[in-house]
């Protein structure tokens, strides 16, 4: 019974006194001497104390981790409120008193918050990064990397994280300029190449892929790379421009040229209004879509190379058509000139070809501009010689006039005849004032030019020397006439008074009307007959022979010998209104 006590020590209620009075039994029992009792007692003080001392070991062994856990605590928590930049945390006790536990029980919320910051604050981080190693690597150009950045786990302050913030910004205004400039530069290669009649979309493809919309790329390219190659690209597509520009408006101003020199119609020339509505323009102005195509300037050369062909076998026509031009403005200028001659040196010219056709006709033109000049520094003049041919007219008109024996009678027209008779006199009177100015200005064109002023071939102060000459002689016929006619009336007075009777009267001893006005030689062979100039309504030359009686106009009417006589005499009766 004593040994199943034994073998059970923890059945029941068992202490060390129990177990130790149950040993002594047993020794007694064996009869174990009071050496051995005294040995085994030891033994057992001993095997108690070492299972004390490693229960304490182990107790000590515990406080002192837990001390280090609160101390590596205190420790994380300190690190963390540094990389997080915190100074403070709510949450964190205050004062440390309370068992270990209690203190690590205190501090362990605290931290578990702050791990929780410390891991979004390093998801805000690769975020921020990610999107700056992005963008950074699009500016560079490179391949985009791969895998998420590392994050300096160290600083994970919100300062380092605004600075980060920043550095996004500044890179994604950076991207947004690039992006900018980009699309300018592909807008600009848009607006060239539908002007050069180029494929747009190939040749920014061959600047970058990404440029090209078809290719279903979402972002483009914005690296250094990209925008060095479009400014590169825009720069030859604008000098290509300038070069079609000025290759085209060299080839219009050849087709105007042409078309002026061919005298082309309107219709022909507005199938080049393409062509040379840009004669004149500057390359910003040149924007219409294919306005500089390859194809529409191989049109124009075409056009050029055909109408210069066609140039060679019209050259006659042209230039004939260029020199009645010019006879026509010495025509109206009342410049002769030898047209027969100047037709024949034409044809010899073009024949022999030792001339360009456009030089001829330039210098053509340089004679019909001089022409044009020249009868503009004569017009002056010219009108005044018009104006001293109608007063010689209206002069002589006035003659006849004045001869008519029934220019009184009372008939239909006398009174319009004799409004033109006071006006013609009022003119004839202007004439010798005309004749001065008229000689005046003629010396002074000579002088001015070094040359003689001719009217239709005939110097014209000679014309007018010519005209002063004849009425002078007219004004002495007049005297004589006038002479004649008092010693005729003495006569008949005295044999009146002889006779006592009235003879018939004598007629005039002069019936032959002297014709006064401006005279040219010319028609005969060697020169010596002469003409007398008058202008017509249109303003071409009629010859009238000086024997020749004008005929008097038809609406005047005839006057009796005795009003014909008291005319002549100086006396002139009252007219009779019809």
């Amino acid at each position: 019974m004593a040994e199943v006590d034994v073998q059970n020590p923890f059945i029941g209620e068992t202490n060390c006194g129990m177990l130790l009075h149950q040993l002594q039994k047993i020794w007694d029992e064996v009869g174990e001497s009071d050496e051995e009792r005294d040995k085994m007692r030891l033994q057992l003080e001993q095997e108690c104390l070492d299972v004390y001392k490693r229960k304490v070991d182990q107790a000590a062994k515990s406080r002192a981790h837990l001390n280090q856990a609160l101390a590596d605590a205190k420790l994380e928590l300190s690190t963390l409120l540094a990389s997080l930049g915190e100074k403070t945390f709510v949450g964190i006790p205050e004062k440390t008193s309370g068992t270990i536990k209690e203190q690590l029980a205190a501090v362990a919320p605290a931290l578990e918050r702050l791990w929780r910051q410390k891991e979004e604050r390093i998801k805000e981080f690769i975020n921020v990064q990610t999107q700056i190693q992005k963008i950074s690597g699009e500016i560079a150009g490179g391949n985009q990397q791969s895998g998420s950045p590392k994050v300096d786990e160290s600083d994970l302050s919100l300062k380092k994280l605004d600075e980060y913030n920043d550095q996004l910004q500044e890179l994604q205004k950076e991207k947004s300029d690039r992006l900018h400039k980009v699309l300018e530069f592909v807008s600009t290669i848009h607006d060239l190449c539908a002007v050069l009649g180029i494929d747009f979309y190939s040749t920014v493809t061959e600047v970058h892929p990404s440029l090209n919309d078809a290719t279903g790329v979402q972002s483009k390219s914005i690296s250094n790379d990209t925008l060095v190659t479009l400014a590169k690209t825009v720069e030859a597509l604008e000098e290509d421009k300038n070069k079609r520009l000025k290759k085209l408006q060299e080839l219009a101003t050849q087709l105007i040229d042409l078309w002026n020199l061919m005298d082309t119609s309107k219709e022909e020339r507005s199938c080049f209004d393409h062509v040379t509505c840009n004669i004149s323009a500057s390359v910003d102005e040149v924007t219409v879509p294919g306005a500089l195509a390859l194809d529409l300037i191989e049109q124009a050369e075409l056009e050029v190379e055909r109408l210069d062909k066609l140039k060679g076998s019209r050259m006659k026509e042209i230039a004939f058509k260029r020199q009645g031009e010019l006879e026509e403005i010495f025509a109206r200028a009342h410049i002769e000139i030898d047209t027969e001659a100047a037709r024949e040196k034409i044809l010899a010219l073009i024949d022999s070809g030792t001339v360009e056709p456009s030089e001829l006709l330039a210098d053509m033109d340089n004679q019909i501009i001089k022409a044009k000049e020249e009868a503009i520094s004569r017009k002056d003049i010219l009108d005044k010689v018009e104006k001293w041919m109608s007063a010689c007219e209206e002069e002589s008109w006035l003659d006849d006039y004045n001869r008519d024996n029934n220019r009184y009678n009372a008939s239909r027209g006398t009174h319009l005849n004799l409004k033109r008779a006071e006006k013609a006199r009022i003119l004839v009177n202007k004439i010798p004032a005309l004749v001065d100015s008229l000689v005046a200005k003629t010396r002074a064109w000579e002088e001015e030019h070094g040359l003689t002023f001719e009217y239709d071939g005939v110097p014209l102060l000679a014309m007018l020397d010519e005209y002063a000459l004849l009425r002078h002689e007219r004004e002495e016929e007049k005297r004589r006439m006038k002479d004649q006619k008092k010693f005729n009336e003495q006569l008949n007075t005295e044999q009146e008074a002889i006779f006592g009777s009235k003879p018939s009267p004598a007629r005039p001893l002069s019936s032959t009307k002297k014709v006064v006005g401006p005279r040219v030689n010319g028609g005969g062979a060697n020169g010596t007959s002469n003409r007398r100039l008058s202008m017509n309504q249109t303003g071409a030359r009629t010859g009238k022979r000086d024997n020749a009686r004008p005929i008097a106009p038809s609406n005047y009417v005839a006057i009796s010998k005795e009003d014909a006589a008291s005319r002549v005499s100086g006396t002139e009766p009252a007219p009779i209104t019809p």
